[in-house]
């Protein structure tokens, strides 16, 4: 029963059996559709109304302490309720003579999980005088896989706090009105439950209102990415995939996979894995396994901890892998342990690259990466979603670059998804889904296919806006985008295909000669006595200095050597040898750049290069440098050459390979400007309607101006 005002109450009603045809193209269970969001709303709002009893007593940021646990112990306290007394018995009776009782009250339960003690929430509220302490007891007799949830959740202290308020018994009474059972609510209507209670208590606070929360349409069109093309071999009897994410959050994508693929083969057994760093949105995924898994494997395969610096899953290798990792966040806490991985090279996660500290989302690929199956064990396809940066920070030879090298050359990338923007709760920035696989087909091997769904034709206005989302992408946007994918044609408005090396560039130094003119006129000796390694001289050494430039005069040196050669003897002739610093400040100050003037060399007769006129090319990969030094430098500057000693860090060739993803450049069309005409034309409308509204402006004026002296 839901209990929504005094004196009423709703039963959330069955879902209906409705039937409907298991598509491939999307997917959605009976439940999916007659859960619609005013439901979740219904009971949101019930559970959100906890607050009442709160505020005063705990701060709005703590809401949730209070809310979210009792929500969890609710859901389990209707599932265990209906054998707790038979599970009580059997630990009586056998917990003296077992030394490990948790298998066999699991068998008695049904369930993963039990309570041995003899309350319930109908049952601590009989006794109000005692509450307190029977909910520790009842709290202290969960099977270990709900007490480390509440740990996770801080519930002890909670308790604590709820009890030395006085309000244990007001809680409790309000969560017994509702009705949270499973077959009321599924786990995936769960799951967006406490997704919209995260939201409604991080905008309370002006938090950020999405951060463990994707779009369901954002999963729902990763998973069918992630799943396309193996329609056929999933179909196979007796099949067992495992699903991997990085970054579960509140397991969301991990049910939503395990749906689809059972959409498909509903015999198709799905083991599901996944690490969170937030403890409590770890707690809320947990529990939600238990609910789906009554063995609890798959409870146990959600585990705590920073996946980039405490692998939970070292070693393991899945079918299927899909994460939404953190945007622009910082992995500096993980530094120590993810550069130390990175040293032992492919023994580790990270041997293609570190991306730069301020952002470590690629961090999460490479891990992904790392836990594919292997081309003979079957292969693995993955789907990521990422904002814009991946795509093209950093230079050639740079970490980020050198991760999107890797999967350009291993041939990993099958297709980049660009999805609409203000999508998400928490921005409203660009987004893309990577989708990569060691086991492309035939047809997509070497290359790979950008689909742009961001235009106005994949998306639909929200009707009220959520944060930062302010767009939805319904069911048709999607199956548009894998209509995309499926025909994969090379050159269209919203898809295209290149091949991986198309990516790719060399980017060489070009160097051009140093040209110099010198005179000790007076405005260049100036300049010389700012300078510091001069001012360190002795104040004798420095006049002997001035007095050899004077010496030489005024006159203007187009060859430095000729120059030097001047300098020296003067210097000499005075019995004065000056150091290499001192003695290349003097030709610092008084040199000026001359394209007339001879070009400087160095010792071995070559030519000294420029600094200021140093200058980088990008050379697609596949073109020679010299036939592009050839065509697109020396007509322009034919005295260039290319610097040999600049070479990249992997092959040792001049140039530093690199790769970029320059999205938006390969969709881009022209719009040519309006007409003069017409932008002429609205500034006339435009000067008009100011001037109407100046006129009545003034007019007003002299009204209330009247009106003043006919008052006099």
């Amino acid at each position: 029963m839901l209990k929504l005002a005094a004196g009423q109450y709703y039963r959330n009603p069955r879902p209906k059996q409705v039937t409907i045809r298991k598509s491939t193209a999307f997917f959605i269970t009976h439940r999916q559709l007659y859960r619609t969001m005013p439901d979740i709303n219904n009971i949101v709002s019930f559970l959100w109304s906890v607050a009442d009893l709160l505020r005063g007593r705990f701060q709005p940021r703590e809401y949730q302490d209070v809310i979210l646990p009792m929500t969890v112990l609710r859901r389990f306290d209707t599932v265990i309720c209906p054998k707790q007394d038979e599970v009580r018995i059997t630990n009586d009776k056998f917990k003296d003579k077992i030394d490990d009782m948790d298998p066999v009250l699991r068998r008695t339960a049904g369930t993963a999980m039990y309570n041995t003690s003899r309350f319930d929430f109908k049952r601590l509220l009989e006794d109000p005088a005692n509450i307190d302490q029977n909910v520790q007891a009842y709290l202290n007799a969960y099977s270990p896989n709900v007490r480390e949830i509440m740990d996770n959740f801080d519930f002890r202290n909670t308790l604590a706090r709820m009890a030395r308020q006085k309000i244990t018994f007001l809680v409790f009474e309000k969560f017994q009105s509702a009705d949270l059972h499973p077959e009321s609510w599924d786990n995936h209507s769960m799951g967006r439950i406490f997704e919209e209670l995260i939201r409604k208590f991080n905008e309370e606070t002006n938090e950020s209102p999405g951060e463990h929360y994707t779009p369901r349409e954002i999963v729902r069109l990763m998973t069918e990415l992630m799943l396309a093309g193996d329609e056929d071999s999933l179909a196979t009897p007796g099949l067992i995939r495992q699903v991997y994410d990085s970054c579960c959050g509140t397991g969301g994508m991990l049910t939503i996979a395990k749906e689809h693929i059972n959409s498909i083969n509903s015999k198709v057994h799905v083991e599901l894995s996944g690490q969170e760093l937030n403890p409590k949105t770890f707690a809320i995924a947990k529990s939600d396994m238990l609910m789906v898994d009554p063995s609890g494997k798959e409870a146990d395969n959600i585990r705590l901890g920073s996946t980039l610096s405490e692998d939970q899953f070292p070693g393991m290798t899945y079918h299927y892998l899909i994460s939404n990792p953190p945007y622009g966040v910082e992995w500096k806490a993980d530094k120590t342990e993810v550069t130390q991985e990175h040293k032992h090279g492919t023994a580790g996660r990270f041997a293609p690259g570190l991306p730069r500290v301020s952002d470590g989302q690629t961090l999460f690929l490479l891990n992904m990466l790392a836990k594919m199956k292997s081309v003979s064990e079957g292969g693995s396809r993955i789907a990521i979603v990422m904002n814009g940066s991946p795509l093209f920070t950093g230079d050639a030879n740079s970490g980020e670059s050198e991760i999107r090298r890797y999967v350009m050359e291993n041939d990993l990338v099958e297709a980049i998804v660009a999805v609409p923007e203000q999508m998400f709760y928490n921005t409203g920035i660009s987004t893309y889904i990577w989708v990569l696989t060691n086991r492309k087909s035939s047809s997509r091997k070497g290359l790979v296919q950008l689909i742009n769904a961001s235009g106005e034709s994949f998306w639909t206005k929200r009707r009220k806006n959520l944060g930062s989302k302010r767009r939805d992408m319904e069911k048709e946007h999607i199956d548009r985008v894998m209509q995309l994918h499926t025909a994969f044609d090379k050159d269209t408005e919203y898809s295209k295909v290149y091949p991986t090396t198309f990516f790719g560039y060399r980017k060489i130094t070009v160097d051009r000669p140093l040209q110099l003119n010198f005179q000790a006129s007076q405005s260049r000796i100036d300049k010389l006595l700012e300078e510091k390694n001069f001012q360190k001289l002795e104040e004798l050494d420095q006049a002997t200095v001035l007095a050899a430039l004077a010496a030489i005069g005024p006159q203007i040196f187009t060859d430095r050597s000729e120059f030097q050669k001047q300098l020296l003897q003067h210097l000499k002739s005075n019995g004065l040898k000056l150091k290499a610093p001192a003695f290349k400040s003097i030709l610092n100050a008084l040199s000026e750049r001359d394209s007339t003037a001879a070009v400087c060399k160095k010792s071995n007769g070559d030519a000294e290069h420029d600094g200021t006129l140093r200058d980088t090319e990008r050379i697609p990969l596949g073109v020679p440098i010299e036939a592009y030094m050839e065509k697109e430098v020396l007509p322009h500057v034919p005295d260039a050459w290319v610097n040999s000693t600049v070479t990249d860090a992997n092959t040792g060739e001049v140039g530093k390979i690199g790769y970029e993803i320059n999205f938006n450049r390969y969709f881009y069309v022209y719009q040519p400007p309006r007409p003069l005409s017409d932008i002429e034309g609205e500034i006339r409308d435009l000067q008009d309607k100011i001037n109407d509204l100046m006129g009545k402006l003034f007019q007003d004026d002299d009204v209330d101006n009247d009106a003043d002296k006919d008052g006099n």
